[in-house]
């Protein structure tokens, strides 16, 4: 193949010469079978050196083979060796593993309840207000409760030390300084009372142990509870009453996530706030008419002490009309006083038709809010089903809360209505009987 290549290679050579020849005549043909011979001589070198290069790397590529057989036969052996100690280990644990159970022998047993204490335990100090003057207790329960052999002294001597702080601190009340977190999450240093296992106490009211540490609540309960916590701070002898959590905080905590009167009131939403209006509205109104008619009822009965002189009021209207009509027969006089009564009758009897009809309407207004409400319940139960109570409590509360606000207003509206409403007939009452007293009067004088 070299041959055929080097004679191809020859040929073009010589070709090219010829064109260089004629091309340029001042190089003999002498002169180019010279170059030929020694480029020749050139590649034959450069071949030589190639097929050198070649044998070589040919070489190093079977060192390399060679080297990588013998390393995977070590490796095998390796192997081997590590699966036979890795057999002897697991026979040698097992051995160990025996010896130490026959040497344990009941302390394993004691061990376990000790463990189970420790875990059980750990538990309850986290979570007691006692840690909040203690702190530390807990991570030392839980290293004890995670021992994977036996405990020495010194964890057992933590274990008692732990239970009889709580036992012995559960029955004491002290005063001690501690970080307290505010609403806000700023801290500050306060001094904190606490009493026995059950509660924390400062100035502001009660506080709550959590696990970053003394907390405010982020609301306290009703000012009648939270009023006996300064005289209690006060007070340095002698007994005074204190409410406490026996739950050790879980009321408390409880207690902040229940709604407030206001909160339920918002619950009720825009049928809520409808219900308010028509209840404001007919209370205005039946404030109006309790202080008109109030004010009509004295003229009235100012008016019956002093009938010969009329003023103006429903009862003198009408007695201005007998002074007018004196001298007319009594069918005449009874038509006219009854006209007068009818003229102040609306007067009388303005606005109590309208607190009757809010009275009826604030609990349908009360039913539409429940309908609502179960409407919204529905549909949260139809997104997201029935697995998670909080997402249809939101229904439900806007249904019970407009069905309690519409009764709390028609309740008031029917008790003024009646008052209202009694007043005006007891006005009209004393107008009918004036008027008709007027009429027997002047029927007897005629019939004299």
């Amino acid at each position: 193949m070299n041959k055929l290549f080097k004679g191809l290679a020859i040929a073009s050579l010589a070709m090219s010469a010829s064109f260089v020849q004629a091309a340029a005549p001042s190089v003999t043909l002498d002169q180019l079978l010279e170059k030929i011979k020694k480029e020749r001589i050139s590649e034959a070198r450069i071949d030589k050196k190639r097929e050198a290069e070649f044998r070589s790397a040919r070489a190093d590529k079977s060192a390399l083979l060679r080297k990588a057989k013998a390393e995977r036969t070590a490796e095998k052996a390796r192997g081997a060796r590590l699966l036979k100690q890795h057999a002897d280990n697991e026979r040698r644990m097992a051995e160990l593993a025996a010896d130490l159970a026959a040497a344990q022998g009941d302390l394993k047993e004691a061990f376990g309840v000790v463990r189970g204490v420790a875990g059980d335990a750990t538990g309850i100090v986290a979570a007691s207000v006692i840690s909040a003057q203690f702190p530390g207790r807990a991570e030392e329960l839980a290293a004890i409760g995670a021992l994977k052999g036996l405990p020495r002294l010194k964890e057992l001597e933590n274990l008692w030390f732990a239970l009889q702080t709580e036992m012995t601190e559960s029955a004491k009340i002290s005063t001690f300084t501690v970080p307290v977190s505010d609403v806000e999450g700023n801290t500050a240093d306060r001094k904190v009372t606490r009493v026995g296992a059950f509660n924390l106490l400062d100035t502001d009211g009660y506080l709550v142990f959590r696990e970053d540490g003394v907390a405010e609540l982020a609301r306290q309960p009703e000012g009648y509870i939270v009023g006996t916590v300064a005289p209690y701070l006060e007070e340095t002898s002698g007994y005074t009453s204190l409410y406490l959590d026996p739950g050790r905080g879980g009321l408390l905590n409880l207690l902040t996530g229940q709604a407030t009167l206001e909160e339920k009131y918002h619950q009720g939403e825009t049928v809520g706030y409808i219900i308010t209006a028509v209840l404001i509205l007919g209370l205005l109104i039946a404030l109006e008419r309790v202080v008109t008619l109030t004010l009509l009822g004295g003229k009235v009965k100012a008016q019956l002490k002093n009938p010969n002189t009329p003023t103006n009021n429903p009862l003198g209207n009408i007695l201005k009309v007998y002074h007018n009509s004196k001298d007319t027969d009594v069918e005449t006089l009874e038509l006219k006083l009854d006209e007068a009564i009818l003229k102040e009758i609306p007067r009388l009897e303005r606005g109590i038709s309208i607190i009757k009809v809010l009275a009826a309407i604030a609990p349908m207004l009360g039913l539409l809010g429940t309908v609502t409400g179960m409407i919204g319940t529905f549909q949260a139960i139809t997104l997201f089903g029935t697995g998670d109570p909080k997402m249809m409590a939101g229904g439900i509360s806007t249904a019970l809360v407009t069905t309690v606000l519409g009764l709390v207003a028609a309740l008031p509206l029917m008790l003024v209505h009646a008052v209202v409403s009694g007043r005006s007939k007891a006005l009209l009452h004393i107008l009918e009987e004036q008027s008709v007293g007027i009429i027997a009067e002047h029927a007897e004088k005629e019939s004299k």
